[in-house]
């Protein structure tokens, strides 16, 4: 077997991802059958949203560090106001310094915005004679909620089917910080870690489980253990990507461990 060798991310030979299909929370995006059950018939505009998803992995960068320097001060004056509005004085000694270092931490909650997955990914896959299933387990990941812009965090978990090529494992990790280093919601969270994966390797298959806990979860159901998990937090979802039923049932050891 000749050694393996790195591939550039976005090379020419890159077959179409979306004609595998996916499982999002259980049910299936795209023209692939279900793993199990009759098909679903999609939902109007569901194509289109589909694939503004596929094309996501895509995006440029939306903010540079040039740009964190020149939204810094609006950003501290935001929160001077935000701190009034709770009843507080920003000129009191312990708070003198609170907007500034409160702009530079969202900043830094949010650096996802500054960084492209091609960044990433390039140089770090290879093609090998590799056809086992390959999980990661428990990747770390914070993020923030959009809805309420508070904190998320918790644990992601990714598996795959190669299809002649694998990528880094630490990349993988690189992935789900760089998607949820962001504004998120879970869905479309779950999504934007599988699709870039797929684009990047064309797997066999993909599997992308989320589970994680909000801090408005924690004031409206503390203490609550999913009864799935057996594990605590109510923010949880998977994605599977597959392109036939046998292979989704085999993905489907990441969602169940």
């Amino acid at each position: 077997m000749e050694p393996s060798k790195p591939l550039r991310y976005g090379s020419p030979d890159r077959k179409d991802a979306s004609a595998g299909s996916s499982v999002i929370n259980g049910h299936r995006d795209g023209p692939g059958k279900r793993a199990s059950g009759a098909p679903q018939p999609a939902e109007p505009g569901a194509h289109r949203a589909a694939s503004a998803v596929m094309d996501s992995w895509k995006e440029e960068r939306t903010r540079s560090v040039e740009d964190n320097e020149m939204s810094l001060p609006s950003l501290a004056a935001a929160y001077s106001t935000i701190l009034r509005g709770l009843g507080e004085d920003p000129q009191r000694q312990g708070l003198l310094k609170t907007p500034w270092r409160a702009a530079t931490a969202m900043q830094f909650f949010t650096k996802g915005y500054q960084e492209k997955i091609t960044d990433v990914l390039n140089d770090a896959i290879f093609d090998e004679d590799h056809d086992e299933m390959v999980i990661v387990k428990d990747i770390d990941m914070f993020s923030m909620c959009e809805h309420h812009l508070v904190p998320i965090f918790g644990r992601v978990h990714i598996g795959y089917l190669p299809n002649k090529r694998v990528l880094g494992l630490s990349k993988l990790a690189r992935i789900v910080e760089i998607y949820s280093r962001r504004l998120q919601v879970q869905e479309r969270l779950t999504k934007q870690i599988a699709v870039a994966i797929t684009e990047a390797l064309q797997p066999t298959g993909v599997g992308v489980v989320v589970e994680a806990t909000g801090a408005k979860d924690e004031q409206e159901q503390p203490g609550r253990v999913d009864p799935n998990t057996g594990r605590g937090g109510a923010w949880n979802s998977f994605t599977i990507q597959c392109q036939s039923g046998d292979h989704c049932k085999k993905l489907s050891r990441v969602q169940h461990g």
